[in-house]
């Protein structure tokens, strides 16, 4: 990822785009601070589309077989001892 100057980046804006889509992130900087990063489309996209819930994610996949929910379901139920402080 390649700093920006301001003043630089509005200069050659293609370039800083060309280099965002090709090389990644460019970030453009105030005074020698980060202010702003350019990122490609596709980078933009991947990070603004909402992901998958967990619960979807977990819900989604292969059924367990009986066997596995059966063992799941006979597991003692024995919550520990109990503990004087």
């Amino acid at each position: 990822m390649l700093d920006w100057q301001l003043q630089d980046a509005k200069n050659r804006f293609s370039e800083v785009v060309k280099r965002a889509r090709d090389d990644g992130p460019q970030t453009v900087t105030v005074h020698g601070k980060p202010a702003a990063v350019i990122v490609s489309a596709s980078d933009w996209e991947r990070l603004t589309t909402p992901q998958m819930p967990f619960t979807a994610f977990l819900l989604g996949g292969d059924r367990w077989s009986d066997d596995v929910v059966d063992t799941i379901n006979d597991r003692s139920r024995d919550t520990g001892r109990d503990v004087d402080f």
